[in-house]
C-alpha cells in the first residue's frame, strides 16, 4: 500500500496497546484525564478568549508572525487552535486524537517552524490555559490535579509531534542522500562514457575514423593468442593508394582526404566486426583478419572492397595489396606477418608499373 493511502497512524504503526504503553511512561492515567475533562465546560466558555490572548503573544514574536503571514491563514490558525485546546479537555486520548497531533508535527515540519518556536507555543499556551483555570477554580485539590493532569498530556503530545517531525526531517535526509547518491552514479557514468570516448579517440584515426597504429601490437598479440588458442588462420592484408601524391598535387589535399576517406568507409563496409582495420601510414592501410585465410582474403574481402571503390568513385583511385597469412600450428610475429604483405603489396606495385 502506498504512503499516500495511509493515515499517519498507520505509517508509524500505532496501535490502541501503543497508545496505553504511551501513556504509561508519562502516568497519564485515567484519573487525569478525568480531571482535565470536569474543567470542559470552564474551558469551552473562555476559549475564545484564550486563543485570543495566544495569538496576540504569538505575533509579537517576529519568526511567528513572519510564518503566519496574513490574516486569512491567522484566522484558520484560531479555529484550529480552538479544537486543539478542546481536544485537551475532552476526554478521548483515541486514534483519531493521536493522529490529528501526529498531523501538527508534520504541518509544523512543512511550513518550517522550528522546534524552539514550537515548544515556545506549547508553553506559552499551558501558561495561559493555567491561568485562565487558576483565576476560576476555586478548589485547590482540583486545580493541583487538572495542572499536574494537563502537564502530562502535553508532554504526550509533544512526544507525538516530534515524532512526526522527526520522521519528517529523516524523510528528507534519504530523499537528499538518494538524490546524491543518484548525482554521484550519474557523475560515474558521465565519468565512463567520457573515458570510454577517450580511450575511442586514442585508438581513433580522427580523419577516417579507423584504429590507429598506436594499440596496433597489443591488439594484435590478443587476436594471435586467441587464434593460436583456436587453431585458426590469421591473415594480414596491407593496402597503398596507387600515385595518392599525384591526387594531392593535382587535386588538392582535400581531395587526397576524401580519397582516403572513401577508401577506409569501403575497408568499413566490408569487414566484419570481428575484423581489426587500421590507418597504417599516409595513404597505406592494413587488415587483420582472424579465422581467415590468405584465399578467404583475397576472395571474400579485396575483390570486393576493389568492386565497391570502382562503383563509388568516378574517378579512377587504384590500390595495390599483399596478402600474408599465419597459422594455425605455427605462428610468426606480427611483425614477420605485416612485412609479409607490405613485400607483397609492392611486389603488386611493381608489377603495375611494368605494365
Amino acid at each position: 500500500m502506498q504512503q499516500t493511502e495511509q493515515t499517519l497512524v498507520e505509517q508509524l504503526h500505532i496501535t490502541e496497546a501503543e497508545i496505553e504503553f504511551r501513556k504509561s511512561l508519562f502516568s497519564l492515567s485515567d484519573s487525569d484525564i478525568e480531571a482535565l475533562t470536569q474543567c470542559k465546560r470552564l474551558i469551552e466558555d473562555n476559549i475564545d478568549e484564550l486563543v485570543e490572548s495566544f495569538y496576540k503573544m504569538q505575533t509579537d514574536i517576529a519568526e511567528i508572525a513572519l510564518l503566519i503571514g496574513d490574516s486569512d491563514t491567522l484566522m484558520r490558525l484560531r479555529n484550529a487552535q480552538k479544537q486543539y485546546v478542546l481536544d485537551l479537555f475532552n476526554g478521548n486520548v483515541d486514534l483519531e486524537y493521536i493522529n490529528n497531533r501526529l498531523r501538527i508535527g508534520l504541518v509544523h515540519k512543512r511550513i518550517g517552524v522550528e522546534p524552539k518556536l514550537y515548544l515556545s507555543a506549547v508553553h506559552s499556551l499551558k501558561f495561559l490555559i493555567i491561568e485562565m483555570l487558576t483565576k476560576t477554580i476555586n478548589d485547590t485539590k482540583q486545580l493541583r490535579a487538572v495542572t499536574v493532569a494537563l502537564d502530562k498530556l502535553v508532554l504526550f503530545d509533544v512526544n507525538l509531534v516530534f515524532d512526526t517531525y522527526i520522521r519528517s526531517l529523516v524523510s528528507e535526509i534519504k530523499s537528499a542522500k538518494l538524490k546524491a547518491e543518484l548525482y554521484a552514479q550519474n557523475m560515474e557514468n558521465m565519468v565512463k562514457d567520457r573515458t570510454r570516448q577517450l580511450e575511442e579517440l586514442s585508438q581513433t584515426d580522427p580523419l577516417t575514423s579507423l584504429l590507429n597504429v598506436r594499440h596496433l601490437d597489443e591488439i594484435a598479440n590478443r587476436l594471435f593468442k586467441t587464434a593460436q588458442r583456436r587453431q585458426e588462420f590469421v591473415c594480414a592484408i596491407y593496402l597503398d593508394i596507387d600515385n595518392f601524391k599525384l591526387i594531392n598535387d593535382t587535386l588538392g589535399h582535400q581531395a587526397g582526404d576524401d580519397t582516403l576517406c572513401l577508401v577506409a568507409n569501403t575497408i568499413l563496409a566490408n569487414t566484419r566486426v570481428e575484423d581489426y582495420c587500421f590507418r597504417y601510414g599516409g595513404d597505406e592501410f592494413l587488415l587483420l583478419l582472424p579465422a581467415c585465410n590468405h584465399q578467404q582474403a583475397e576472395a571474400d574481402f579485396m575483390l570486393r572492397i576493389l568492386k565497391h571503390i570502382e562503383e563509388q568513385t568516378n574517378t579512377k583511385v587504384r590500390l595495390s595489396y599483399g596478402i600474408a597469412e599465419t597459422g594455425p600450428e605455427q605462428f610468426c610475429s606480427t611483425k614477420e606477418l605485416i612485412q609479409a604483405a607490405d613485400r607483397q603489396m609492392y611486389k603488386m606495385k611493381r608489377s603495375a608499373k611494368s605494365d
